[in-house]
């Protein structure tokens, strides 16, 4: 007999002897699609594997504790959309336990304390919560941004000795509303900051990209420590040009800590200031100005992270210290190019492709070794294929798989080049190196939200929208000023699995942000043909071949890389019936 480390994940259903007694098969049917459509793709995900189904409950083995405390914060989060047309009190709701701990292994079973204490702390967990012990928490603190709270040792039935327990108890709302959404973010249970766009002081307007591109890069660099919960740049570059009040922008952005700047650039001399700032109480925590040559400012870049790491007192691993400091380029005009890159590309806008390709591929005319530059060229020829933009999608996918390569070889601890890559893969339908890749990112990027979205566009054309909803959640709370395709991503989520009605409203809000993307129209198309709106729908068609005038079921069906074919087929029917020209 086998004995090893694992993690355990114990789970069960609330007052299931009562729901049996009011309905047995209604609530055995109920149970197993709540097996097939969540439970067991969440555990997958995380690499887990169900070890046996027990009636009500289940019990799952991980060999990485994060990723057991993660797929159990998954599960709660999802069941917060189901069955949403039952009364509250009728719903299904589970309990679940994490362990680590020592068990005994035969056959494809398991034993021990190992596993006794997992399936003692599921019991202690409220309807909607988890539990876990103290040997669980140890391994994940510090690396899962959730709401731990210690409740004290407890004294577990069959167990010799007490237990230390941590609860984590997720938003008991079960709808995954718009409104929900929008409500002003709770505070991280680690340090926190939301980094503002730097003020350009200088009287020259054509310095606000090197403004910009110092904010930028410090939210980047911060973005890579996994003991700091950083907000991203789409969310806090929306105050720009604002008169600020840093106690409101704390509470909006959900952090405790506000850093804030200044940049004059005078011939070849740059003054950069920056503050950072306790948004509960409005005190200045550190401040320094720096007076330098221009070719130095990536050093000031480095030092402000740095001061800003030992101002929270955060500690940084080895490989934390390394990915931080690293730099990209010590081109200054090649830098510049390239910060004007990524604002162009996220608006999905086919006008804003050749501008940024341009951008890019002029600083890799400055500086042939710039990662960020490559990376950036890779992402604008993906989108070209990725949309039908183009004439021969595989030679643009080609021109993509180069540039992101290099990126690669000269970067290999990128989050963004390998969120791209896992696009990239999805792209050429090799879903298995899309997980690896985007997997690796979210690793190496644990406040990257662009990460956290991509994992869920690659669950989306894998047709796990399940597992889409945390993903997606994760990332608007890591940029609560989030990008309208996070939205739209979420209404595609709620297509794929039947909430039409949530579909259209997360669209329309989606498109409130951006009136233009176009893929808030495919949702609202295919929801619209599936609830019988058919006037609708055709409404929907017309604002796509607005935004996209050569949009057809060809150059649909040959850009979007599902490796369902029936949700293809799916998407493709209501389309047709929509009106979409073949």
């Amino acid at each position: 007999m086998e004995r090893r480390l694992a993690a355990i994940l114990a789970a069960d259903v609330v007052g299931f002897s009562r729901m049996m007694g009011a309905d047995e098969s209604g609530t055995l049917e109920r149970l197993k699609a709540l097996r097939r459509e969540l439970v067991e793709p969440c555990i997958k995900a995380r690499s887990g594997r169900i070890v046996k189904l027990m009636g009500d409950g289940l019990l799952a083995e991980f060999r990485s504790v994060v990723e057991a405390v993660q797929c159990a914060a998954n599960i709660q989060e999802g069941m917060a959309g189901r069955e949403l047309d039952l009364p509250e009190t009728e719903r299904i709701s589970l309990r679940i336990g994490v362990n680590l701990g020592d068990i005994l292994v035969e056959g494809t079973d398991i034993y021990g304390d190992g596993v006794n204490v997992a399936s003692r702390l599921e019991a202690l967990a409220a309807p909607g919560g988890i539990c876990l012990s103290g040997a669980a928490f140890d391994a994940v603190e510090g690396k899962l941004d959730l709401p731990f709270e210690a409740i004290g040792s407890q004294k577990l039935k069959n167990i010799d000795k007490p237990v230390r327990v941590y609860r984590i108890d997720l938003p008991t709302s079960r709808a995954e509303s718009v409104a929900d959404l929008s409500e002003s973010p709770q505070l991280p249970s680690k340090p926190s900051i939301a980094v503002l766009p730097f003020t350009n002081m200088s009287n020259d307007k054509t310095q606000e990209h090197l403004a910009d591109g110092i904010a930028e890069d410090i939210i980047t660099a911060l973005s890579k420590v996994s003991n700091i919960f950083v907000v991203a740049r789409n969310s806090t570059f929306t105050y720009k040009g604002q008169a600020i009040d840093i106690k409101q922008v704390g509470r909006e952005q959900g952090v405790r800590y506000v850093l804030e700047g200044s940049v004059q650039r005078s011939g070849q001399r740059l003054r950069t200031t920056a503050q950072l700032i306790d948004a509960t109480s409005g005190h200045h925590i550190w401040a320094q100005r720096y007076d330098r040559v221009i070719d130095d400012v990536f050093d000031v870049q480095d030092e402000i992270t740095r001061e800003v790491t030992s101002a929270l007192q955060v500690h940084l691993t080895e490989g934390e210290q390394a990915r931080l400091w690293a730099s990209g380029t010590k081109n200054l005009e090649a830098w510049e190019a390239a910060i004007q890159c990524p604002a162009l590309l996220h608006s999905h806008r086919r006008i804003d492709v050749l501008p940024a390709r341009r951008l890019a591929e002029r600083a890799l005319q400055l500086d042939k070794n710039y990662a960020s530059a490559w990376a950036l060229l890779g992402w604008a020829h993906w989108t070209e294929a990725f949309n039908g933009w183009t004439d021969n999608p595989a030679a643009k996918l080609d021109l993509a798989l180069d540039a992101l390569n290099r990126a690669w070889a000269i970067d290999d601890s990128n989050p963004d080049t390998l969120a791209l890559l896992a696009f990239l893969h999805l792209s050429l339908k090799k879903y298995g190196e899309a997980r690896q890749f985007i997997e690796k990112a979210m690793t190496l990027g644990p406040n990257n939200s662009f990460a956290f979205a991509v994992a869920a566009n690659v669950e989306l054309y894998c047709n796990r929208p399940e597992v889409m909803v945390p993903l997606l959640k994760r990332a608007i709370r890591l940029s609560p000023i989030y990008p309208a395709w996070y939205l739209g991503d979420l209404s595609y989520a709620y297509v794929l699995m039947g909430r039409l009605e949530e579909a259209i409203a997360t669209a329309k809000e989606s498109i409130k942000i951006d009136p233009d993307y176009i893929y808030n129209y495919h949702t609202l198309a295919i929801a619209h043909i599936e609830l019988g709106q058919i006037e609708a729908a055709h409404a929907d068609i017309e604002n796509i071949l607005r935004i996209e005038p050569k949009m057809s079921i060809r150059t649909y069906r040959d850009s979007q890389p599902y490796e369902d074919e029936a949700l293809r087929n799916r998407i493709i029917t209501a389309f047709r019936e929509a009106g979409l020209p073949e």
